[in-house]
């Protein structure tokens, strides 16, 4: 068994949606130390997308546009369409969140976070899904990466009714999606990442040590524990993951005792 086979990804071609930051730059930074040969990222803000190529070298290949719209998920499968004649990894990353009292919460916070967070994954996965199956074989299938949120499979103490409804729903989709496109050698499968430093998630990012000392291993995640886990499931390590979502959150979900407050 050779494991640089088993983990790398040599001559594979990927997209990470809101890969400019947080997570998504995070399994950015993974997938080139598997060797992939390149990596698009899309984010709406052109500046932040021009740092992080920069940051990341001429593996990476920004690609600034809004995807909240069906129409926007259009124009990046075109785009990476033009670009490229098939694509190994597609990871639905880019996500937003809304927080507000449950008396006062609007439409538009429902319908943003919604929009982005389970509508575009799903079209811009419709829209991909001929590139995919392209790179796609029995051998080597294609991979479809859902960021999702243990939010999506407990609820948190936090006002945020949108963003955890939605990734519940990333939650189900992903395994609907993964029961279509399985036949077609393209593989969907999730990650439900805890606390981790991002601007999104603002408790784990400043006071990291503080929310760790709240979880069952304690310590917020780090770049390797996302990286790794995005690997595994984009490699041939991942080949037999087909439809489930991988809680990576120190023990959080599956590992807390009754009456503990963890606030991820």
């Amino acid at each position: 068994m050779n494991l640089n086979s088993l983990f790398g990804l040599e001559g594979r071609v990927a997209l990470v949606t809101g890969g400019s930051r947080g997570i998504g730059a995070m399994i950015v930074e993974g997938y080139l130390a598997a060797g992939i040969e390149r990596v698009y990222i899309s984010a709406r803000k052109v500046d932040q997308v021009e740092a992080a190529v920069a940051r990341f070298g001429p593996k990476v290949i920004g690609l600034p546009m809004d995807i909240s719209t069906v129409e926007g998920c259009r124009a990046l499968a075109a785009e990476i369409g033009a670009r490229e004649e098939k694509l190994d990894i597609l990871v639905n990353n880019a996500g937003a969140a809304w927080g507000e009292p449950y008396e006062s919460f609007g439409e538009s916070g429902w319908d943003k976070v919604m929009d982005l967070n389970v509508k575009s994954l799903f079209f811009l996965t419709q829209a991909l899904t001929p590139k995919l199956k392209a790179a796609g074989s029995f051998e080597r299938p294609a991979k479809v990466i859902n960021i999702a949120s243990i939010d999506g499979l407990k609820i948190n103490p936090w006002e945020t009714y949108s963003y955890q409804a939605s990734k519940a729903a990333v939650i189900h989709l992903t395994r609907r999606l993964a029961a279509e496109l399985a036949r077609q050698n393209v593989l969907v499968s999730g990650i439900a990442p805890g606390a981790f430093q991002s601007d999104m998630n603002k408790a784990a990012r400043d006071f990291g040590d503080q929310v760790g000392k709240n979880i069952p291993f304690p310590r917020i995640g780090t770049t390797e524990d996302m990286a790794g886990l995005a690997v595994f499931l984009a490699a041939r390590s991942g080949d037999y993951i087909v439809g489930e979502t991988i809680a990576c959150d120190g023990g959080i979900v599956n590992a807390s005792l009754p009456g503990n407050t963890i606030e991820a």
